[in-house]
């Protein structure tokens, strides 16, 4: 875990449900988007996800949040995307001021959302992998 946390200074590393097409789409988005390979990425079905899940007291079978760790601080459900978007160099950065928004409040949405990823978006049967060109990307 504390290679992760080293990482995460200069890369934030987001850990994402690999067979929900949903969360492969978010990541499909933001590399497109962040040009200069800042993200780095993971399955938590992957050791690396596994590992941080326990770290963090959620079993590995709880899919149901994505994770960003950033500067050795981890978070969980609607602050991950919001706090993505506010690194990403593009015009809808204005959406982060959403963070004023109570947690409480931003994350009941956003369980609606993970508990229903897959009826409504889709899942595969394996975890995306990447292409030769994005491998370095993903840990």
């Amino acid at each position: 875990m504390k290679e992760l946390l080293d990482i995460s200074k200069k890369h934030p590393i987001l850990l994402f449900d690999g067979v929900c097409n949903l969360c492969n789409g978010f990541v499909q988005f933001v590399i497109e988007r962040d040009q200069e390979g800042l993200f780095k990425f993971a399955a938590l079905q992957s050791d690396v996800g596994k590992n941080v899940l326990q770290h963090i007291n959620l079993s590995t079978d709880d899919l149901s949040t994505a994770i960003l760790i950033e500067d050795e601080k981890i978070y969980t459900q609607s602050t991950v995307g919001l706090k993505m978007i506010k690194k990403m160099n593009v015009w809808y950065r204005f959406l982060y001021f959403l963070i004023v928004l109570p947690k409480p409040f931003r994350d009941f949405f956003y369980r609606i959302l993970a508990k229903n990823r897959y009826k409504w978006f889709g899942e595969k049967e394996n975890c995306m992998i990447p292409s030769p060109e994005l491998q370095s990307r993903f840990l």
